[in-house]
């Protein structure tokens, strides 16, 4: 099956792949054609950013709220970017919220330098967002309202999974999720895992982008002065593409 699929893409022209923004997103989504102009920004960063997220749903885009999210970890040679895509479960003012495991790779990284950068990407709307910021965890209680509107499965999970540690086998896998469900089994309420929590990405930087043709892209930076996320407090700077 792997030498079928090697066959059947042999011949793709990776360099030559390639969309005019800028074309078709209005004909599919009447009112993305208009430029991306710094009255959008009138209310801050975040009214628009959740403003796309809901376009991208109404679009029928699939997790419209993901987000890749790069952090730094600290290796023998130094330090090295990692990036991997996570869920935006909370949009403030103050900043974006995710959850994870604290000993995943990425928690350990935040540990150590809390500071990340996160990538909204919508290709069919021709949008992205980018925010980048400190981190620092949120309060157990943001933690457990969200830890209780989650399935059970998604629960159970989170306890099962020793996340980022390598695993012999997918019925290993299996096996421990098994033995969590027995567990707690007859356990109304699972509780909040020790090694489970929010983290909350705080915005120094937001880069609204969207694409245009001739790859002439609309870029707007909005700056915020740490800790202050009054709309006065913020800088607006258009970039160029």
């Amino acid at each position: 099956m792997r030498d079928q699929e090697n066959s059947a893409t042999s011949d793709l022209d990776i360099a030559a792949m390639r969309v005019e923004y800028g074309v078709d997103a209005g004909d599919n989504h009447p009112g993305l054609e208009t430029d991306l102009d710094e009255t959008w920004l009138s209310d801050g960063w975040e009214p628009l950013l959740r403003n796309w997220i809901e376009h991208a749903t109404s679009a029928g885009i699939t997790d419209a709220n993901a987000m890749v999210l790069a952090t730094v970890e600290m290796t023998d040679e130094g330090p090295h970017p990692a990036s991997r895509t996570v869920l935006c479960k909370g949009l403030s003012p103050e900043g974006v919220t995710f959850y994870t495991n604290y000993d995943s790779f990425k928690g350990r990284a935040l540990a150590t330098t809390p500071w990340a950068s996160a990538t909204f990407v919508w290709p069919v709307l021709g949008r992205q967002v980018t925010v980048r910021g400190p981190v620092r965890r949120v309060g157990a209680e943001v933690t457990a309202v969200y830890w209780r509107s989650r399935p059970r499965g998604s629960q159970l999970g989170a306890w099962a999974s020793l996340q980022s540690r390598p695993i012999a086998s997918r019925e290993d896998l299996d096996l421990q999720l098994t033995e969590v469900t027995e567990r707690f089994e007859g356990v109304a309420e699972i509780p909040v895992p020790p090694h489970w929590g929010g983290f909350q990405l705080r915005p120094h930087y937001v880069e609204f982008w969207q694409g245009r043709r001739s790859r002439m892209h609309n870029r707007l930076r909005v700056v915020l002065e740490p800790g202050n996320t009054e709309v006065t407090a913020m800088k607006v700077e258009r970039l160029q593409p």
